[in-house]
């Protein structure tokens, strides 16, 4: 029997897809890339928006063209949040929401035995415990992702991901350290913590992120920490001070901010002013002064002016990010978002993502022009032919290089000598032995 996967949105769905592969594996399946003929294709969903709900069953149809007589599951946020328009879609066998994926494998066999669609979606309750799958590689990728959060219950006026993704739960440190752990031994040597609202690790426990945090720089082999997407509220002094003492931890960090104007982020329901989210970049600009920020920027927000939209773009500017993902607003059923007057036509609303868009690349490009000069390790992870190679630097900087007899995996310090546009050059200095995943 044949398994095939393919996943829509987030790390934690990365993960997510891992971990259940991994079980497929483990019953004595084989694995088969999406576009290969399989006896079983899962396709784990997103629905941050409406266009992650289209692509979603558009797979489900791409499925069953290769194999009109395979078996389809859905699983992820859409088959969560809304389970009887996809079993409706035509093709679809199976549909998996967001917990029990650790009896993927117990009921894709049940239904290849039924042969009848059948939902097994059910309703989070209070005081559920993380469901703890793990991974013991990450296949197609060179660095391992971590999940250790899941969960989020801040209710921004525009997501959905409370209701596809449930209560906070979080991971406990012992299972945390020990899939790190087996990670490096595997041979990875940089995992990337993430959660569906990482900062919110703990608050089921009594715990922090820090906690966590510690829990994987202690692990022997490993040697780069990055971390998931961050709200502003949680960085401060004491936070930055601890950074300090763990070297491992990248000088990268994606810092949640949805908008520049203290009157969109009012109506978002977002915790923050622009002014406290300032704050929060210029603590971690004295963590590192070249430290690399990235952000997510939700344009096209209900009842969002022209000068409201230009206070965002003044803001990113300042903010001088290293990298954005633009989102034009999508308005999803359920949230309060999708209510409010003042809906933007979808003309305004791309016009407005585009033009944020051409700044972000601007910034990328300014960003990497600041390591012009620096000495940064790079990992060789893509191998592009004719010995050259390229990886990232700590700050998530794409980087090039020239290596004769390189292999994907080594660890290079180099000097950057060169950008073009935001993709940098580096001139070997000195090799580290080994081809140890990174």
């Amino acid at each position: 029997m044949k398994v095939a996967f393919t996943t829509l949105g987030c790390k934690v769905n990365q993960y997510d897809t891992e971990a259940m592969l991994e079980l497929f594996v483990k019953a004595g399946y084989e694995v088969a890339a999406f576009d290969e003929p399989a006896d079983v294709y899962v396709i784990n969903t997103c629905t941050v928006t409406a266009q992650g709900d289209r692509k979603s069953r558009q797979m489900v149809r791409r499925a069953k063209r290769i194999n009109p007589k395979s078996l389809v599951v859905v699983a992820g946020c859409y088959a969560q949040t809304a389970p009887q328009e996809v079993m409706a879609v035509d093709g679809v066998d199976l549909v998996l929401g967001t917990e029990n994926r650790g009896r993927v494998v117990e009921w894709v066999e049940e239904a290849l035995r039924e042969r009848t669609p059948m939902s097994r979606v059910r309703a989070f309750e209070r005081g559920e415990a993380f469901e703890d799958l793990s991974i013991a590689s990450h296949e197609g990728f060179s660095r391992a992702v971590l999940k250790i959060q899941e969960g989020c219950e801040n209710y921004c006026t525009y997501c959905i991901i409370p209701f596809a993704r449930g209560p906070v739960r979080s991971r406990p440190i012992p299972s945390i350290r020990e899939e790190a752990r087996r990670l490096a031994e595997a041979g990875y040597r940089e995992v990337v913590l993430t959660g569906i609202h990482l900062t919110s690790y703990g608050r089921d426990t009594g715990g922090t992120l820090m906690d966590a945090i510690r829990a994987v720089h202690d692990v022997e082999g490993l040697q780069r920490i990055r971390l998931g997407s961050l709200e502003p509220l949680m960085i401060s002094e004491d936070f930055v001070n601890s950074l300090k003492e763990l070297p491992k931890v990248c000088p990268h960090f994606h810092l949640s901010m949805q908008s520049g104007s203290a009157a969109v982020l009012k109506r978002m329901n977002r915790r923050y002013t622009p002014e406290e989210y300032a704050g929060a970049a210029e603590l971690l600009r004295a963590f590192d002064p070249l430290v690399a920020l990235s952000t997510d920027v939700l344009t096209g927000f209900p009842m969002e002016s022209e000068a409201e939209f230009d206070e965002t773009c003044a803001f990113v500017e300042r903010m001088a990010f290293s990298r954005i993902h633009v989102f034009p607003f999508s308005a999803r059923q359920g949230t309060a978002a999708a209510k409010m007057k003042g809906q933007l036509d979808k003309k305004t609303k791309e016009a407005r993502a585009a033009k944020l868009i051409r700044l972000g690349e601007c910034l990328e490009r300014e960003y990497a022009g600041k390591l012009l000069g620096t000495r940064q390790t790079v990992v060789l992870e893509e191998d592009l032919g004719n010995d050259r190679f390229s990886g990232c630097t700590p700050q998530y900087v794409k980087t090039e290089v020239q290596l004769a007899g390189g292999r994907s995996g080594q660890l290079l310090d180099v000097l950057i000598t060169g950008a073009a546009g935001a993709v940098l050059e580096g001139t070997p200095l000195t090799k580290i032995a080994g081809a140890a995943k990174i």
